[in-house]
């Protein structure tokens, strides 16, 4: 099964163009690979989100907040962030800070699933269910979702790590079939395929799929130089699928002169490419 969303099929196939008629509250609870770490990402516009730890970051909650407001579309957006982390840390840390209603909530767990047993999903699969019961206690109708993130290059290609010697798209797969085993278990209806689109990227050639044999002509890098978190492209990418998502708003109709793509210097074309990805991936089967 590649997507796994209940809520998707009734509000994203096909699109839905609704401006609610307040503003909804949504939270992105993560790490690096929410905040944008090692790109420009990081401190894209951090007045437009509220962060709850006072980082100063805007990441990827604030390139998704832009493009609501270029879509029409209103949602305050809230982040909390912790480096290294999964979700049994902001589960033992972070709750009070949690403690609210939201409508909308954005689940990460950590890139390897396991920092310290990569592949293992045991903790997503205790921790997902446990987030979702707590945000269920403040708001019994919050919509949730699990972000199921990318393949990292330093864990496929140098020996001795996790994924050494398997194709480049199959840490995606493992990340996003253990959120969706969690995401069953705790009854979420929406996993958010970011590694999926990152996959369709580098399978339908707009991006590179080896940062270690240099960066073929003509592609992008959606790694940045550590080769593990996301370039601006990569986060962008990551935005655009979260954006869709949630909102419903087909990222394809922000089109090649969306204010973030022209902020952090993606050229048009590239823009284009990577928003006809989003929108793809959002509509496969």
């Amino acid at each position: 099964m590649k997507n796994f969303s209940v809520w998707v099929l009734t509000v994203f196939a096909p699109f839905v163009f609704a401006v609610p008629a307040s503003a909804k509250s949504i939270l992105f609870v993560g790490n690096s690979f929410t905040f944008g770490a090692r790109s420009p990402v990081q401190r894209y516009h951090p007045e437009l989100v509220n962060s709850l730890n006072d980082d100063g970051y805007g990441g990827v909650p604030a390139l998704f907040r832009t493009f609501c407001n270029e879509a029409g579309v209103d949602y305050e957006v809230t982040m909390e962030v912790v480096p290294g982390t999964g979700l049994d840390y902001h589960y033992a840390n972070k709750l009070p800070l949690l403690d609210k209603s939201w409508d909308v909530v954005v689940l990460q767990n950590f890139s390897t699933l396991d920092a310290d047993h990569p592949g293992d999903p045991g903790i997503v699969m205790k921790y997902v269910p446990l987030m979702a019961e707590f945000f269920r206690k403040q708001n019994p109708t919050v919509e949730l979702h699990l972000n199921a993130t990318w393949t990292r290059a330093d864990q496929t290609y140098p020996e001795g790590t996790h994924w050494y010697g398997q194709p480049i798209d199959k840490m995606a797969k493992d990340v996003f079939a253990a959120d969706v085993m969690a995401a069953k278990t705790a009854n979420i209806p929406s996993v958010i395929p970011v590694g999926f689109a990152w996959n369709r990227a580098m399978s339908d050639g707009v991006a590179d799929d080896n940062p270690y044999d240099g960066i073929s002509f003509g592609k992008i890098d959606l790694w940045t130089w550590d080769h593990y978190h996301a370039s601006a492209d990569g986060y962008y990418l990551e935005a655009l699928v979260i954006f869709g998502r949630v909102t419903g708003v087909d990222p394809m109709t922000l089109g090649p002169a969306e204010k973030v793509g022209d902020d952090l210097g993606i050229q048009p074309a590239t823009v284009s490419a990577l928003q006809k990805i989003a929108h793809e991936e959002l509509m496969a089967p």
